[in-house]
């Protein structure tokens, strides 16, 4: 009988536990995602490994069905390429090999199609080629806002479309390998666990942690289907969108379209943090993605009734792009839409800082070349080789500065 009346007891207790809301959980999210616990997120560590275990439990919690090729997990063996200029081969065996693991959830809504919502999780460990920062000491690049705002927001949308906007399946996908090429998508597009011919549309995420103050939300591949663009605008109350057609950029998004299928990528610009150290949870802007995830689920409920979008291809910016001898040293702030190139971060000991150039600077002159926008500038760049010297005009408040540059 005491055994009977302790049972009933425990039942209770389960019965009173409060339930989670799954829709209120991003901080949390990323806080775990970027802890010095995980020692970065390399691809092939310990760290990454444990990202992708935590991952995986958020998953089932959230209901998903299993879409890996072991569970909820999609190994992919690779040796790192040392000329930058050859193919990373995958699946070889032998010493100098690195296993990543892309995650992979579903949600089955018996339908004809599928959406694939996608974030990369991996980051730069404690530095290594990617990183920015100069310092000797090696130090933990979390990567709060690269990228587990976008893992964040990828789980916040989970919770959102169970049972909603059924007209589609959804394939969440937490990439891994991204920092190291794009690795973990590019191998699910060439080893897809559904059929892909099935897939109406991809959303890529990343660097979604930072909307600031003027709200510029960066949206890329909106030419890749002709709906994206009336779509995007008919749903935003809160952002100075900027639109990029192309559907190729620096993110998982571009192994999809280089496989026919429309994709959308949002990013909410760089910062002094890229790639260093200073990229903690406790600087993100937890409202701002919160409303990035709404506007996300907005855009997908628009679509949902309209079957397998249409694919278009875009022009390739990344091909127009001029290759540079030099560099200026500075980071280039992406979502500025005025006259010029608005620089965002000055890097230690460069021609910029030694030349005087500061954050918020916006560079209209270089050499002989006006600067009106980023490609102008980079074409105005790529004159210049070591030992050069010329003269930048920047525009500095309500001020013209001119300063001489030694490259």
């Amino acid at each position: 009988m005491r055994n009977i009346l302790f049972l009933i007891f425990l039942c209770f207790l389960i019965s009173c536990k409060p339930s989670i809301n799954q829709e209120t959980r991003i901080k949390e999210d990323v806080t775990f995602l970027a802890s010095d616990k995980l020692e970065g997120r390399q691809t092939g560590t310990k760290g990454e490994k444990e990202a992708a275990n935590y991952i995986v439990k958020r998953f089932k919690e959230l209901g998903l069905t299993k879409k890996g090729t072991e569970g909820y997990l999609q190994p992919f063996t690779f040796r790192p390429k040392t000329n930058p200029h050859e193919q990373v081969k995958f699946d070889v065996n032998g010493d100098g090999t690195i296993t990543g693991n892309n995650v992979i959830g579903f949600i089955d809504n018996k339908a004809e199609n599928t959406v694939i919502i996608g974030a990369h999780f991996d980051h730069l460990g404690f530095g290594g080629e990617g990183s920015l920062y100069r310092d000797s000491i090696k130090a933990i690049h979390n990567g709060a806002d690269d990228n587990a705002s976008g893992v964040a927001i990828l789980l916040n949308l989970a919770s959102k479309l169970k049972g909603k906007n059924t007209s589609n399946n959804y394939l969440f996908m937490a990439f891994s390998g991204e920092e190291m090429g794009l690795l973990g998508s590019n191998y699910f597009v060439k080893n897809p666990t559904i059929d892909t011919k099935k897939v109406s549309y991809m959303i890529n995420m990343d660097m979604v942690g930072r909307l600031k103050k003027d709200s510029a939300l960066a949206v890329y591949g909106t030419g890749t289907s002709p709906i994206f663009k009336q779509t995007l605008k008919s749903h935003n109350d809160n952002f100075k969108l900027i639109q990029k057609e192309s559907g190729v950029g620096p993110s998982d998004h571009t192994s999809f379209y280089l496989n026919n299928m429309p994709v959308l990528h949002f990013f909410t610009g760089q910062h002094e943090d890229y790639h260093k150290p200073g990229d903690d949870s406790e600087k993100l802007n937890y409202e701002g993605m919160y409303l990035i995830s709404d506007y996300i689920f907005n855009i997908i409920t628009d679509l949902d009734n309209n079957g397998k979008l249409a694919f278009r291809k875009t022009k390739n910016e990344s091909e127009e792009t001029p290759r540079f001898k030099v560099g200026l040293g500075v980071i280039p702030d992406y979502m500025f839409d005025g006259k010029g190139m608005r620089i965002d971060g000055i890097s230690e000991d460069k021609p910029a800082q030694k030349a005087g150039l500061q954050k918020g600077d916006i560079v209209i002159q270089l050499g002989d070349s006006t600067v009106v926008d980023m490609m102008s500038y980079m074409r105005a760049l790529s004159v210049f080789k070591a030992g050069d010297k010329s003269k930048v005009l920047v525009k500095r408040g309500e001020k013209e500065v001119e300063s001489e540059i030694n490259f």
